[in-house]
């Protein structure tokens, strides 16, 4: 060979020369290659536990193999699985990287026909390459395809290196670190307004959302802000007993009205004195006019006009009730609102078989409405489909449709006279001296001649 061209292949014979036997290259790659094994296993094994499917976990629970019950134990600890496997794959990994290094290094070692660019080439991208590869991309593909049978493959070893030093060691320091971390997180947290929430909700519109799903993130949102005095029964619409009615007007009385609880007050529907829950009637059917219903009275659950829904729903929960008697600053009786009323902010309106059908509104077209005077703002709002911005700005105290009208127009507006709130027209169709009955509400463009 000529002295003035360099070689071009590495003989045996140079490697023996560089003082490096062939025996301990091949053990190396012998070692090499079992180290590749098992990182390839070990993260086929963090693909199949965290893929397992509903069905298979409960294919797993009729399973008393020996490995089946291994899998069914780690998947209880699925923290302290995670950390045994990715320390024991970054430690598989890094030998991978010290034993490949070492090889290549014996075995360009004396070379002069590698450059040292083309040496880091190999023994950086090389060797990432082939762990990409064969150790991450081909095992977790299988392992998401057989999970289960992969799974239970890996159970003794991974319960085995689980709890052996030091692998026991620094899963407890890294599980525990990532507790701190969790909560130091949670303390922090993220604080979002209500209008970033509806600015959002309103971007997902554009997106694959369903009118009726829509519907209900918004009331989840609006939830928060809503007091109960926009969603009660006013009393004026309360059906409720007297308590000095006899037992057979009372039975008459309840089934007039259809409802599965009665407020029950006496003198005056301010000194609520009981909820009166027809199921308790039941066994006292037969009774005559001088049974003494009201000793089933049940305790009533006052709350104020202010309180926020959310913190009723709350209230209802742990007291397990589902009717509140609203009462005002000045502890009078107000109406009442009921665990279906604060649902149905979220999910809408809720019918049963006792509902009454009609309508408490008319849609004449598609920009003028009928309403009933005593029709809560927050009902107009979802009939006409507006968030009532403009509305509640200007409310004061009111929280009827009549009683928006007589707070900003000072007085009770008579019949065909009328109030512009934003681009609504609220004309009076019906009105006496002491209330307003119907109002006719008509979209109006700002700008055109009214």
């Amino acid at each position: 060979m000529n002295n003035s061209e360099p070689s071009q292949l590495i003989s045996l014979d140079e490697i023996s020369q560089a003082g490096f036997n062939f025996s301990d290259i091949l053990i190396l790659f012998i070692v090499l290659l079992f180290l590749l094994v098992f990182s390839a296993l070990v993260s086929g094994a963090e693909a199949a536990f965290f893929s397992l499917s509903p069905l298979e976990k409960e294919e797993l629970k009729n399973d008393n193999s020996k490995a089946g019950l291994i899998v069914r134990k780690l998947l209880e600890i699925p923290k302290q699985l995670l950390a045994t496997i990715l320390i024991s794959n970054n430690f598989v990994n890094v030998a991978i990287v010290i034993v490949s290094s070492s090889i290549l290094s014996e075995f360009f070692e004396g070379s002069v026909a590698v450059s040292e660019t083309i040496r880091f080439i190999i023994e950086v991208f090389a060797i990432t390459l082939v762990l990409l590869i064969i150790g991450e991309v081909i095992p977790k593909i299988y392992a998401t395809k057989n999970a289960l049978s992969f799974a239970k493959l890996m159970s003794i070893p991974l319960n085995f290196l689980n709890g052996m030093p030091p692998f026991s060691w620094l899963k407890a320091g890294l599980v525990n670190g990532s507790n701190f971390i969790h909560k130091y997180a949670k303390k922090k947290g993220v604080k979002i307004s209500s209008d970033e929430l509806e600015h959002a909700l309103a971007l997902t519109k554009e997106e694959n959302v369903s009118e009726g799903e829509h519907k209900i993130l918004e009331g989840i949102v609006k939830f928060g802000n809503t007091d109960v005095r926009q969603i009660m029964r006013f009393r004026m619409d309360v059906d409720a007993l007297q308590d000095d009615l006899n037992f057979n007007e009372v039975i008459e009385t309840i089934l007039k009205y259809g409802y599965s609880r009665v407020p029950v007050f006496s003198g005056t529907f301010d000194n609520v004195i009981g909820i009166l829950f027809i199921k308790d009637l039941l066994p006292y059917l037969e009774q005559g006019d001088d049974f003494n219903w009201r000793k089933l009275l049940r305790k009533p659950f006052f709350v104020p006009e202010n309180k926020k829904i959310d913190d009723l729903l709350k209230e209802f929960q742990s007291k397990k009730v589902h009717m509140a008697i609203v009462v005002d600053e000045y502890g009078g009786a107000s109406g009442v609102v009921t665990l279906e009323d604060v649902l149905e902010e979220i999910v809408g309106d809720i019918t049963d078989e006792f509902d009454d059908d009609e309508l408490s509104f008319k849609k004449i077209d598609d920009t003028t409405f009928v309403f009933e005077g005593r029709t809560a703002l927050i009902d107009c709002y979802k009939i006409l489909e507006i968030d009532g911005k403009d509305f509640e700005l200007i409310k004061g105290e009111s929280d009827t449709l009549g009683g928006f009208i007589v707070e900003n127009a000072g007085r009770i507006l008579k019949n065909n006279e009328f109030f512009i709130c934003s681009n609504f027209k609220l004309i009076v169709e019906s009105s006496d001296k002491k209330r307003i009955k119907t109002v006719k509400i008509v979209v109006i463009n700002v700008s055109s001649d009214i």
